[in-house]
């Protein structure tokens, strides 16, 4: 793993004091946080953490109770669009490609580099005329990560890149966002389940819990502590209780609560 290039560098994203909730109801509280150039950093916790209303409510698709952010340093409460404009990408846990489209015209579809696509992911090369929905679900993966990348976005955002994956699969995504931090100096913010694989490319961490930071610190110390960062806060969460999160800040119906 490189080290991030995190000296004396404004940060790309900075939060400090981030409330967000839904509908009154707090998820997230008090959260202080920061992706610098360079720097893949994880964001742990157990299900119905806040994990996902973190990513968002950073990324501009859902706005804050209180708290601020800031981008490159400049206090931001720009929406998402505008921020993706600025150079954020954001990548929710829904595979974002168009089925009935072949891999190259998704790329195209993207305004992706394609050379910069093939060259993180030279396994779609041979898949270029292969429509999306026939593609496995790793493949799928790979190519919205492709397809996110090679936009060279400074900033990225990603909420369960692994999600109903095989291991080798998640292992290549994660290198190919541990190469996009080292080559191109993407900042990166990744929601991730399999925690020893996601320490293993990421230079920091934090652990939420019930939407506070419970523990962050490098990488390499989180790993140190692997049996008490499982056993001690990443068990014990409330299924389901963020996934709703994704549907509600991307404009999806509340759901009715009896």
């Amino acid at each position: 793993m490189t080290a991030a290039r995190t000296d004396g560098e404004t940060a790309l994203l900075e939060a400090s004091g981030l409330c967000a909730g839904y509908q009154g109801v707090p998820v997230v509280r008090d959260l202080d946080l920061t992706v610098r150039p360079g720097e893949v950093v994880a964001l742990l916790g157990p299900n119905g953490a806040g994990k996902t209303t973190t990513l968002l409510t950073l990324a501009g698709g859902l706005r804050a109770v209180s708290g601020t952010v800031l981008a490159d340093g400049t206090p931001t409460r720009a929406p998402l669009h505008r921020r993706a404009a600025r150079g954020l990408a954001l990548v929710t846990e829904e595979r974002s490609v168009f089925m009935n489209l072949s891999t190259a015209e998704n790329l195209r579809v993207g305004r992706c580099d394609i050379g910069r696509a093939l060259s993180l992911f030279p396994e779609l090369r041979a898949k270029l005329k292969t429509p999306a929905g026939l593609l496995s679900g790793g493949e799928q993966q790979m190519l919205t990560l492709a397809r996110a990348l090679a936009r060279r976005p400074r900033l990225l955002l990603a909420d369960e890149l692994s999600l109903g994956l095989a291991p080798l699969a998640v292992a290549r995504l994660l290198r190919a966002v541990r190469a996009a931090a080292d080559e191109d100096g993407v900042g990166v913010l990744l929601v991730e389940q399999h925690v020893t694989k996601v320490l293993e490319v990421a230079d920091r961490a934090y652990v939420l819990r019930r939407g506070r930071v419970e523990l962050s610190g490098t990488a390499a110390e989180l790993r140190g502590r692997l049996a008490e960062v499982e056993g001690s806060y990443l068990a014990g969460g409330v299924v389901g209780g963020d996934r709703q999160a994704t549907d509600r800040a991307l404009g999806a119906p509340e759901p009715t609560v009896p």
